[in-house]
């Protein structure tokens, strides 16, 4: 069996990736500590911090995607990250199956322009250090020739069913639809990329079953020209119908904030990232695969519908 297994299944972009590769009728395996399943997939449970139950996750398959997120604390990630790409690496090698590893912006850190695939790694904060050192990690077995592995990075997402790890989805959507006051992050007057969930689902499966793909880095299809926090916060309550009242979290709240949430506290070191702009270039995945990025009017759109259907 040829599966194309996805390890951190339950997450929203897994999901979605595993509903779209459902669709087009491949064997799905669904890998999870928890065994989570949906219709037309296979569920196993592992756990891949463990070498052993890693390598018999992998077996039988072709295509793997790594899409496995963790509690957001950096000294959890400076444990489990190294030795889980190392374990993913060494059963694709075993196994012979091709990796896609769903990645993030981290390691880039404060960038002075527009982030592309060849942005240097400049990481400003304890979480981008590591995750610059397991994408190196990946490429340099990549580059040895060790396997066939590709990167695929998103910007911060947003999306229907993101309601947990979507920061637009938690400061926007989820108040907006409950008649309270958005909130947005330090600065509103900066413009900030945000990539549609659907469009990642779709944009990995392309890439999976491009041979010429692998061995390349790839930013997923993210809409260009992006807004501002007043401008997404506006466009939001438009949809919703209601005015666009909200509050910026300072620095300054946020970091009393973090002295009884630790979630809030991990958070304050990636401020950067909403304090200045953000940019995220996706040309070079759609010059290759002409699969266009949803438009920010149409994403918000849909995602503040799914708010109205399921959340109101």
């Amino acid at each position: 069996m040829n599966y194309h297994t996805i390890l951190g299944s339950g997450g929203v972009v897994a999901n979605e990736l595993a509903k779209v590769l459902v669709e087009e009728k491949q064997s799905v395996k669904l890998v999870s500590r928890s065994g989570h399943a949906i219709q037309g997939a296979v569920a196993a449970k592992a756990d891949v911090a463990s070498l052993d139950q890693t390598v018999e996750a992998v077996r039988d398959s072709s295509i793997v995607y790594l899409c496995v997120g963790l509690k957001y604390d950096h000294k959890v990630w400076s444990q489990f990250w190294p030795r889980i790409m190392s374990n993913v690496i060494d059963a694709c090698k075993r196994t012979g199956a091709k990796l896609v590893f769903f990645d993030n912006v981290y390691m880039y850190g404060k960038v002075n322009g527009v982030m592309t695939e060849s942005t240097p790694y400049t990481p400003c904060s304890k979480k981008g250090e590591i995750r610059a050192a397991i994408a190196t990690a990946l490429m340099n077995e990549v580059k040895a020739g060790n396997l066939r592995a590709m990167i695929a990075r998103a910007a911060d997402f947003y999306g229907p069913y993101a309601d947990k790890t979507g920061v637009p989805n938690i400061l926007v959507f989820s108040p907006l639809a409950h008649g309270k006051k958005a909130n947005w992050l330090v600065n509103d007057q900066v413009r900030h990329s945000y990539t549609f969930t659907l469009d990642i689902a779709k944009a990995l499966s392309a890439l999976s079953k491009s041979d010429e793909a692998y061995n390349q880095v790839w930013h997923l299809p993210t809409a260009p020209n992006p807004f501002t926090g007043k401008e997404f916060v506006e466009m939001a309550a438009k949809e919703f119908g209601v005015d666009p009242k909200y509050r910026v979290l300072s620095k300054w709240i946020l970091k009393m904030g973090g002295l009884s949430d630790k979630t809030v506290a991990e958070s304050y070191e990636m401020l950067y990232q909403s304090e200045f702009e953000y940019l995220f270039d996706s040309s070079k995945f759609q010059n290759a695969f002409h699969l266009m990025p949803t438009s920010y009017q149409d994403g918000i759109k849909e995602t503040a519908n799914f708010y109205k259907m399921f959340k109101g």
